[in-house]
């Protein structure tokens, strides 16, 4: 992407500020547009005028489109607004601030997308590279922001960036390396369709080339589809048995093995990973891919995979209190990830769920609620779908509802007897209440470390 002499910046969060001073180092004159008013902004709204960057809001926000052909929207904005299809229609290069870090880019890039699970292959992936003596940058929808720092980043470096959908809709080239872990619907609020959300990931690898990668899940049938429209080399992981190929991971007889060029490197035992849950096998099987894929030896796998217990908000013991363990999985933001807790966690549960609304049905949890949540507690806007989804789906146990979390944990402590598990896995964005799912495990966690 060639920079212009004028863009327009669309929604001022972290990573588009990051951006904005980024184009304006580099003589770019930027418009900044939020439509939140400039007081809701506050120290944002301060550096932008710091900068010199005139900030428009309100409902006419997006009026500056219409005169600038370089644009970058945050991610999360729906891309089909009249004002962004006019511009496209002209010829507007529409990009985020992801897409300017790949093109800038000069070392090698993995990247990381999926409905579940990015996060924590993500993590493992950065973990493993720096084990293998890499200089490692871990960012996209996680870590760091990247973009101040991208020219910088030395080329025998690795970087690995976890891409949301939305992300994707923003890119115009693909990693080197490229990993999809599964596929489900999500995010059904902002994106057009189904359809829509599946061709966003896809952008991960259509524009790769002949000598890049593309990690697949073999045991999600839509994702391992996507080897038929890759012009990539594929490699299938599979937690229930051999997918075939020359190339692959996978799970045999207890043991995860990896296969390269048709000679098999059995790596670790399933008993000596650390990481819970059938799940996070198929995150560790992609992670390993990609770091082999990527150079990393077989030391480094080893030592990341027998010592990493999870990351922050993903089924996250945060303490046991009177016989009741107490799980913060705050980053289930689908049903999907929800299912995968309780997959993971023994029955009996006590669940809290629910939260603001993307457009997804609630009957994928409805047969786990059924036959080990004890006891059902339900909170924020979509509490009726999914009351509606259990109940349909055969839960007969109590449903209490919770004008917040403070009241979700109070019942949550009258609910749960010794041996029980307590488990926030929301299955719902946390936009009624927080600004992210990482402020509503955090207030989750200090609620529960004050149990008394």
């Amino acid at each position: 992407m060639k920079l212009q002499e004028r863009a327009v910046v669309v929604g001022i969060g972290i990573s588009n500020l990051a951006l904005i001073r980024y184009l304006v180092k580099r003589g770019v004159r930027v418009t900044a547009c939020d439509r939140r008013p400039a007081g809701q902004l506050g120290d944002r709204a301060a550096e932008l005028a710091r900068l010199g960057v005139p900030l428009v809001t309100g409902e006419q926000y997006l009026a500056p489109l219409a005169d600038h052909d370089l644009i970058f929207l945050t991610p999360g904005m729906p891309k089909h607004l009249p004002e962004i299809e006019a511009a496209r229609r002209r010829g507007a290069t529409i990009s985020g601030e992801i897409g300017l870090v790949l093109d800038l880019c000069r070392a090698p890039v993995i990247g990381v997308t999926g409905s579940a699970g990015k996060t924590t292959t993500t993590t493992l992936i950065g973990e493993i590279m720096r084990a293998a003596g890499r200089e490692t940058y871990v960012g996209g929808n996680i870590g760091t922001v990247l973009i101040e720092k991208a020219e910088a980043i030395p080329p025998e470096a690795a970087v690995v960036l976890e891409l949301s959908s939305f992300q994707l809709q923003l890119v115009h080239r693909s990693p080197q390396i490229a990993v999809v872990t599964n596929i489900s619907p999500n995010h059904l609020d902002v994106h057009a369709s189904m359809e829509e959300y599946v061709e966003a990931k896809k952008a991960i690898f259509r524009r790769q080339s002949e000598t890049d990668w593309l990690v697949l899940n073999a045991d999600d049938p839509q994702v391992a589809a996507f080897a038929r429209e890759a012009r990539s080399r594929v490699v299938l992981f599979s937690r229930r048995g051999d997918p075939g190929g020359r190339d692959a991971a996978f799970v045999r007889d207890d043991q995860v093995v990896w296969r390269r060029n048709g000679r098999e490197l059995p790596t670790l035992l399933l008993e000596e990973i650390k990481l819970p849950g059938l799940h996070n096998q198929a995150n560790i099987l992609a992670a390993m891919a990609a770091c082999y894929l990527a150079g990393a030896p077989l030391s480094a796998v080893r030592e990341v995979m027998t010592q990493f217990t999870g990351v922050e908000h993903r089924i996250e013991p945060v303490r046991t209190l009177d016989g009741v363990k107490w799980y913060n999985d705050s980053k289930a933001t689908s049903p999907a990830e929800a299912v995968a807790a309780l997959s993971t966690l023994p029955a009996p549960i006590v669940l809290i769920a629910g939260g603001s609304d993307k457009g997804i049905p609630f009957d994928p949890i409805a047969p786990l609620v059924a036959e080990k949540v004890k006891t059902l507690i339900l909170m924020g806007p979509t509490a009726p779908k999914i009351e509606e989804a259990v109940r349909r789906g055969g839960y007969a146990g109590p449903i209490q509802r919770a004008a917040g979390m403070d009241e979700a944990v109070a019942l949550a402590r009258a609910a749960a007897a010794p041996g029980d598990c307590v488990l926030l896995s929301p299955a719902c964005a946390s936009f009624d209440a927080y600004r992210n799912f990482e402020e509503r495990g955090r207030h989750f966690k200090s609620l529960v470390e004050a149990l008394q």
